[in-house]
C-alpha cells in the first residue's frame, strides 16, 4: 500500500494538521451525535423492561455498536464532502475540511470504528446484526447519493432514526407497536425537514440560489416549512389515537394523564419551527434541542406525564 500525504489549502488559511490530533479525532468521530442513537432505548421503555437487568445491558453494548458504525459513516461522508465543507460557513471547520486531520487518517479510522462495530453487533444479535447492516448501506448511500434528491433525502433521514427503533427492539426482544412507528416517522420527517429549512434559510443568508449537493431550491423553503409542519401535527394526532386505543390500557394504570404530553409535543415543534423560520435553529434540529434548555424542561415533563401514568 503506498501512503499519500495529502497537503491541501482552503481559502485565506493554509491547512494545518499539527493541532490537537485527539481533539480532532473526537471531533471527527461526532460523539455529541451519538445522543441519537438514545432512541435503541426507547422499545425498552416503553414495553417497561427497565428492570430487566440482561435487555438494558445489551441495549447499552448495542448502543455503542450502533454508535462506532455511525461514526465510522460520519468520518466517510465529510471525506466525500470534502469540497462543499470547505465552502460552508460552519462545516468548514469540520476536522478535514479544516485540515486538523489528513484523509489518510480518515480512511484509517473508517474500518478501525466499523469492524468492531460489526464485531459487537454479531456477538450480540443476528437480528441486531442484520438491522445495523441495513442502517449502515442505507446511510452510506444517503452520504454518496440519496442526500441530492429532493424530499427523498427528508424520508431517509425519517427512516434512518426509525431503524434506530428496530434496532433496540432487536436487543430489547420487544415488539415495536404500530403506534409508535406511525408517531414516529411522522416527527422523524418533521425534524428532518426543520434540518432543510435551516440550510435553506442559510443559503438566503449568503445569497445563493441552492445549498450545495442539495435537490433544494431557496424558493422551496416555505413549502418545506409547511409539509415539515403538518407532519410534526400528525405525530401528535396519532399519540392521541394512541391515548385512546386499547393498546394503552394494558400499559398504564391512568391513561389519560397521558393527554399532557400533547400540547406539550404540539408547543415544541411549533416552537422549533417558529424558531428555524427564524434562523435560529442549528441546521441539525437534534444538536438544536441538545443545547436548548427549554427542550429539556418539555422533555422532563414529558419523562413525568408517563411516570405518573404507569
Amino acid at each position: 500500500m503506498i501512503a499519500v500525504r495529502y497537503r491541501m489549502v482552503v481559502p485565506d488559511k493554509e491547512l494545518d494538521t499539527r493541532g490537537n490530533r485527539l481533539r480532532a479525532l473526537l471531533k471527527a468521530i461526532r460523539i455529541h451525535q451519538w445522543v441519537k442513537n438514545l432512541l435503541l432505548f426507547v422499545p425498552l421503555v416503553l414495553a417497561h423492561h427497565l428492570s430487566d437487568r440482561a435487555s438494558l445491558l445489551r441495549t447499552a453494548i448495542g448502543f455503542l455498536s450502533f454508535s462506532l458504525c455511525a461514526s465510522s459513516v460520519y468520518i466517510l461522508n465529510d471525506i466525500v464532502d470534502l469540497k462543499v465543507d470547505r465552502d460552508h460557513p460552519t462545516k468548514r471547520n469540520r476536522p478535514f475540511a479544516a485540515g486538523q486531520l489528513e484523509i489518510s487518517h480518515g480512511l484509517f479510522l473508517v474500518p478501525l470504528l466499523l469492524l468492531p462495530g460489526f464485531g459487537i453487533a454479531a456477538f450480540l444479535s443476528l437480528r441486531f446484526l442484520a438491522v445495523l447492516t441495513l442502517y449502515y448501506f442505507l446511510t452510506l448511500g444517503y452520504s454518496l447519493y440519496l442526500k441530492r434528491v429532493a424530499l427523498l433525502d427528508v424520508s431517509v433521514l425519517a427512516v434512518l432514526y426509525t431503524i434506530r427503533l428496530f434496532a433496540g427492539s432487536a436487543l430489547a426482544e420487544v415488539v415495536i407497536s404500530q403506534w409508535l412507528l406511525a408517531f414516529s416517522m411522522f416527527l422523524f420527517f418533521s425534524l428532518a425537514m426543520v434540518k432543510r429549512s435551516s440550510e435553506l434559510y442559510n443559503a438566503t443568508q449568503r445569497n445563493l440560489a441552492q445549498p450545495a449537493g442539495r435537490g433544494y431550491v431557496v424558493t422551496d423553503r416555505e413549502q418545506l416549512a409547511t409539509l415539515g409542519t403538518a407532519s410534526g401535527y400528525c405525530a401528535v394526532l396519532v399519540f392521541t389515537l394512541y391515548i385512546n386505543s386499547s393498546a394503552v390500557s394494558s400499559l398504564y394504570t391512568h391513561p389519560t394523564r397521558l393527554w399532557l404530553v400533547c400540547p406539550l409535543v404540539f408547543y415544541w415543534i411549533s416552537r422549533i419551527w417558529l424558531l428555524a423560520h427564524r434562523g435560529e435553529v442549528n441546521e441539525d434540529p437534534i444538536v438544536f434541542a441538545m443545547k436548548d434548555k427549554l427542550s429539556y424542561v418539555i422533555g422532563g415533563l414529558i419523562a413525568i406525564s408517563f411516570v405518573s401514568a404507569l
